[in-house]
């Protein structure tokens, strides 16, 4: 498989899902597989290859043997149904497509031992794929709104990581995170730890305690430019399962 080995030139495939979103290019109106161009810039700068994976109903485990690694990244809310919720008035209308392809590719990533980083949507995912539960309306348990203030536009807000935590030795003690979220983790799931909070106690990432790589941020980190950390250590992640399983 892909590995940055420097004789060969190669690098680590990265797998992005993305979105099945009504799209308007040109003179055309389609529905469309997207992506913010931001996911696929950060993986090229971290020194990865991006190839796109659109919700294409429950994954092959060939799909799985051709990464590296995988981002699970950003998007629209879960369904509630998923963590045993009623839907709140303020959670969007289930995209069924979406939650079904990627629930699949993380469980498929598990069992193969693929480095996955989860990026807002995705750490929710995990959590839940690991038994845990959301907060479905930020505003109603805060009483603020600083992680959301209005629609397409991101909140930097100081995040403190923990000590001794994958995610500390990524990022330092704390980082400026691009945040824009409505919902976050309520319930942890047993197999993660909680490794950074926002000011108001919010969880912003989790990681496992231990096996493969599998890191969540509740930020963005694909709209910070000058910051390439967390995806060149899934990226220097995936060269070594690349390596390993290809030696």
């Amino acid at each position: 498989m892909a590995s940055n080995d420097s004789d060969t030139g190669r690098r680590p495939i990265i797998g992005l899902p993305t979105y099945a979103e009504r799209t308007r290019f040109g003179h055309w109106d389609v529905d469309a597989a997207v992506l913010a161009r931001t996911y696929v810039d950060l993986t090229v700068r971290a020194g990865g290859i991006p190839v796109l994976l659109p919700p294409t109903g429950t994954p092959r485990p060939e799909l799985i043997d051709r990464l590296d690694g995988l981002v699970l990244t950003g998007g629209a809310d879960l369904d509630p149904a998923r963590y045993g919720a009623s839907p709140h008035p303020a959670t969007g209308k289930p995209r069924t497509d979406r939650d079904e392809s990627e629930f699949g590719l993380f469980e498929l990533a598990r069992a193969a031992h693929l480095p996955v980083l989860a990026i807002c949507r995705g750490l929710q995912l995990v959590n839940v794929a690991l038994g845990g539960t959301l907060h479905q309306h930020l505003p109603d348990v805060l009483g603020h709104t600083e992680h959301n203030r209005e629609p397409g536009t991101f909140t930097i807000t100081t995040v403190a990581t923990t000590p001794g935590s994958r995610v500390a030795a990524i990022v330092g003690p704390e980082v400026k995170a691009h945040c824009h979220h409505h919902q976050a983790i309520d319930t942890l799931a047993p197999a993660l730890a909680a490794t950074a909070h926002a000011p108001d106690g919010t969880i912003e990432a989790a990681e496992t305690r231990d096996g493969p790589f599998l890191l969540g941020v509740q930020w963005h980190p694909e709209e910070n430019a000058t910051d390439a950390r967390l995806m060149r250590a899934l990226v220097e992640q995936a060269d070594r399962y690349g390596k390993e399983r290809n030696p």
